[in-house]
């Protein structure tokens, strides 16, 4: 990655590229499966694609589903009483449904290469019409570094943001007994030995 970045800067031009954000730790529920504005892949998304130059976000297998069978795309259901259900696969990207499903929630996003290049490309004019060289300014040659941190602040506030609606309360807490007590009714409904 450094040696292209460096190549790009010899030629006077600019690199985009695609990151990844792995989010673990995310509780079985957050998010909704029935109101548009909760659904946590859309919100995830949103604030990804709010970042300057974020061109496409996926989750999980995301575009690479649109070619595949459905029997290789589905992730199956498996139970053990150790661990209560999991699957073996992600291909959803730990969410199912506009909710989290206790697996790693996996985002990848696709940022642009910045505008501004010390070779500039051909412009016209707004007020005469007539064609000119767009001007040179000081640039960078790739964000995308700097773009991955930006995305891990803005996914977490919004997990944060989710654990909020779900376990809630009036102190931390109270957001920590309300979630502990969550994580054992479903220990329970999953029948996992304790």
């Amino acid at each position: 990655m450094m040696r292209k970045i460096d190549e790009m800067k010899t030629a006077g031009d600019s690199l985009g590229g695609v990151f990844e954000l792995i989010i673990t730790g995310v509780p079985i529920g957050l998010g909704s499966h029935v109101h548009w504005d909760r659904k946590l892949d859309s919100r995830l998304a949103s604030v990804i694609m709010s970042i300057q130059a974020i061109k496409g976000v996926e989750i999980g297998a995301g575009f690479g589903v649109a070619n595949r069978p459905g029997s290789l795309v589905h992730d199956e259901i498996l139970w053990s009483r150790k661990v209560g259900f999991y699957r073996k696969t992600n291909m959803a990207g730990g969410i199912e449904g506009g909710m989290s499903n206790g697996e790693n929630i996996v985002l990848r996003a696709a940022m642009k290469p910045i505008p501004t290049l010390m070779k500039p490309l051909r412009s016209v004019d707004v007020l005469s019409k007539k064609p000119f060289k767009a001007s040179v300014e000081r640039s960078d040659v790739c964000a995308v570094p700097a773009a991955s941190v930006v995305a891990e602040a803005v996914a977490a506030f919004e997990i944060a943001s989710a654990m909020i609606e779900k376990f809630g309360g009036d102190s931390i807490d109270e957001m920590k007994r309300n979630y502990d007590g969550y994580l054992r009714h479903l220990r329970f409904r999953a029948g996992v030995e304790e």
